[in-house]
Formats: structure tokens, C-alpha cells, sequence
């Protein structure tokens, strides 16, 4: 696991399919996360959308990750790392529907 590729929530990139879509240009992939994904959210999502290289990377981001999340622009906002540098991590809402569901997340952001 790279440490640059652990999101700013704590979820773990490598592991999201997007990502692994985007790293091995798998078109199939990136038609099934995009359909998972419109029902999901409902919304309509493309598989064109369904490009990203990593939450704190340089490069490709989804539509959400890149200009929606609201974790990732606070803790930009805050020139954070991750959020787990966060003095309100505990009691942060943005954080919470994370970190509630995904004890791996909490370990990432947690690991230092």
C-alpha cells in the first residue's frame, strides 16, 4: 500500500475500482462501477467519468472526487494530509459516514 494513495477519508485507492479501471484502462470496468454507481448515487454517471489515479495524487480525478467531496475539499482547505491530522477527527461529520462503516479506514488515518 502507498501512503499517497490512502484518500484523505482513509479509504485505500488501490483498492477502489475506478482507480484500478483508470491504472489498467479497463473500459468493461469502468461501464459496471459507472452503472453500480448511477444507482448508488442516483444520478447518472458515464463510464468517461470513471477515471482517477488517487484522492491526493496529482492527475485524474472523477467528477465527485474531484470537485464534490466535501472530506477532500475541507481537508484541502485545511492543508492537511489526511484527514487522521485533523484535531476534530472524532467529531467531524464530513469524516463520519467514513469512518463509521470502515474500520480500515480509521487504521489508515489513524497510522502514523
Amino acid at each position: 500500500m502507498k501512503p499517497t494513495l490512502i484518500a484523505y477519508c482513509g479509504l485505500n485507492c488501490e483498492e477502489c475500482e475506478a482507480y484500478i479501471a483508470t491504472i489498467n484502462n479497463d473500459d468493461e470496468l469502468r461501464e459496471k462501477v459507472a452503472k453500480e454507481w448511477s444507482i448508488l448515487n442516483k444520478v447518472e454517471i458515464t463510464k468517461e467519468m470513471i477515471n482517477c489515479e488517487g484522492c491526493r495524487v496529482n492527475g485524474k480525478k472523477t467528477p465527485f472526487c474531484d470537485k464534490l467531496c466535501p472530506i477532500r475539499m475541507c481537508a484541502k482547505t485545511k492543508a492537511l494530509e489526511t484527514c487522521g491530522d485533523c484535531e476534530n477527527l472524532k467529531t467531524c461529520q464530513k469524516i463520519k459516514m467514513i469512518i463509521d462503516h470502515n474500520d480500515k479506514a480509521l487504521d489508515n488515518l489513524l497510522k502514523k
